[in-house]
């Protein structure tokens, strides 16, 4: 793809396709699996135990940007390999847990048309069902077993335990639940001392605080917290384990509101998918003219894509199955500067500050780095 950057905008960011089998989440399992030597990662696993710690919303960027708030972590050796596209949770983590891109395996966003219906992945219902986990059963939105079927332990929120997204991703493990992160570094400790090869980790707190603070004190607070996390972590492993950090997208501090779009870009759409930084467009109008009628009104504010281009450039792996390209719009708009595209059904509790979804750089790049104790 020729794009790289918007020039009229001096907030304009790099564009970075994901780097599927060359450096990327999808990566990560086999690896840690033994069943790939890594040999396109940056950082490798040791011979010994392997705990694999997703810090989601950890960027690469932002780990160089506040290095000093983080002092152990910047240790750990290694660099940055990509997400996936979209740069977001549903999709990142799936991909992480069954090593496939988005377009296998099927969750292919945030938002995402199922039974003709705007379906949200991770709340696992739609406006009208809030929750379908016995109408649209996570195993036949996502057939694949996580893990390669391995049943590792995975610790992870007690309160995720029972969500139809983690039926979809994480089923089959030894899922063991902490309510505090003094019980998620026990808890890992214990499992490793018990034996376990391999356990995967998940936490959640940077995400959560740079969606509703964005990178601001009370994220730079919440990176020191971490830190002290991974060094009580380390500090609980027997020797000759190692752990690889990771994460599942970056941030960008959007601050608050997003744009709306233009009238006549809405009068050609029937409805919106997605999210802010990588918003759908479902139509029945021709997809070119749909293209050219969006570049008009918000080229300078994003890169306007059709769906076509991105399956022929495997944004969403070499393989995207025809199930997983009916749940992706026509159109997409990614926001290539600090905004984000509104759309009154995609609401929450407060307004994010913090987003990602799209393929910038920031976005796009997460740290693939290790230490062994």
């Amino acid at each position: 793809m020729d794009i790289q950057t918007t020039p009229e905008s001096d907030l304009a960011f790099d564009f970075v396709l994901p780097a599927y089998g060359r450096g990327c989440i999808t990566d990560l399992l086999g690896a840690a699996l033994g069943l790939d030597p890594g040999n396109q990662l940056p950082a490798q696993f040791g011979s010994g135990p392997r705990v694999l710690l997703v810090l989601d919303g950890l960027g690469w960027h932002q780990l160089q940007r506040f290095s000093d708030l983080m002092p152990v972590v910047s240790t750990f050796e290694g660099s940055s390999i990509t997400t996936v596209a979209p740069s977001t949770t549903a999709a990142a983590l799936t991909s992480i847990t069954t090593a496939l891109p988005p377009g296998e395996h099927g969750i292919v966003g945030y938002r995402m048309l199922v039974d003709d219906d705007i379906f949200n992945c991770l709340r696992w219902g739609t406006s009208d069902r809030p929750d379908c986990r016995r109408t649209i059963p996570p195993q036949l939105i996502q057939p694949y077993q996580p893990f390669m079927g391995r049943g590792i332990s995975l610790v992870t929120k007690a309160d995720f335990r029972s969500s139809g997204f983690s039926q979809a991703h994480l089923r089959g493990g030894n899922l063991v639940g902490y309510r505090t992160t003094a019980v998620l570094v026990h808890e890992v400790a214990r499992l490793i001392e018990e034996g376990e090869e391999i356990v995967y980790a998940y936490y959640d707190g940077i995400d959560k605080v740079a969606h509703e603070y964005g990178l601001r004190s009370e994220y730079c607070s919440e990176l020191r917290f971490v830190d002290r996390l991974v060094e009580d972590l380390l500090e609980s492993l027997p020797s000759g384990t190692s752990v690889m950090v990771t994460a599942d997208h970056g941030q960008v501090d959007c601050g608050v509101g997003n744009v709306s779009l233009h009238p006549d870009v809405m009068a050609m759409t029937d409805r919106l998918s997605g999210e802010a930084r990588f918003r759908w467009l479902h139509s029945e109008a021709d997809q070119d003219e749909l293209i050219a009628t969006t570049k008009h009104y918000h080229g300078s504010q994003a890169w306007v894509v059709g769906r076509e281009q991105m399956i022929e450039e495997k944004w969403f792996g070499p393989v995207v199955s025809a199930e997983a390209e009916r749940r992706l719009g026509d159109v997409a708009l990614l926001s290539n500067d600090t905004g984000g595209f509104a759309d009154p059904a995609d609401t929450g509790p407060f307004e994010l500050i913090g987003r990602h979804g799209s393929l910038t750089a920031e976005e796009m790049l997460v740290p693939c780095i290790v230490a062994t104790v």
